[in-house]
């Protein structure tokens, strides 16, 4: 799940598929989109759509019914183009790992571990916009905060739980950087 940080009320849904559109053209949502489909896992033309969300997030990827951009949050095409690189992570997650179990905090925190280092959300740039000054370091904190604010949603995982999973499962996931070679 993708934290939101637009605060008024975004775009119309309209507006919002419009720009899921425009980001699908874009050379790292063409590249996942790409590996998910030589994984096995093709994506229809309704596998991304926007709706108006009651929940304070941005996007959500939904088992077997893909993913959802929250146009309410939604103001620019940067905002949807994260959402969609973000997202469509999780898809890749879902569909190498037979397995992923949501309601399992260590695979539910990997994946958003990996979403939040591979996606370019913890750019030092988007960071700053944010308020956070911290030059040095700053990634790997902001992944951190990343993942236990989204695990928070999870109703499985209490915020400990959350932790412990995190931290245990961190080294391997965060330098899993399939289906790139590197991290972006």
């Amino acid at each position: 799940m993708a934290e939101s940080s637009t605060i008024n009320k975004g775009s119309t849904v309209e507006e919002c598929e419009d720009m899921i559109r425009r980001g699908l053209r874009t050379p790292m949502v063409k590249f996942l989109k790409e590996h998910l489909e030589k994984s096995g896992c093709r994506i229809g033309d309704n596998f991304i759509k926007a709706s108006h969300c009651d929940q304070k997030i941005s996007g959500a990827m939904l088992r077997g019914r893909g993913i959802i951009v929250c146009s309410n949050h939604m103001q620019i095409q940067d905002e949807v183009n994260q959402v969609l690189i973000h997202e469509l992570i999780h898809a890749y997650d879902e569909c190498r790992a037979a397995n992923l179990d949501w309601a399992n905090c260590a695979h539910h925190a990997c994946s958003e571990i990996r979403a939040g280092h591979l996606s370019g959300d913890c750019h030092y740039k988007r960071e700053l916009l944010r308020g956070y000054l911290k030059i040095r370091g700053h990634e790997q904190e902001c992944v951190k905060r990343r993942v236990m604010k989204s695990m928070s949603g999870n109703p499985n995982c209490s915020e400990s739980a959350s932790r412990d999973a995190m931290e245990a499962i961190w080294d391997v996931c965060y330098n899993d950087t399939k289906p790139f070679d590197r991290a972006p």
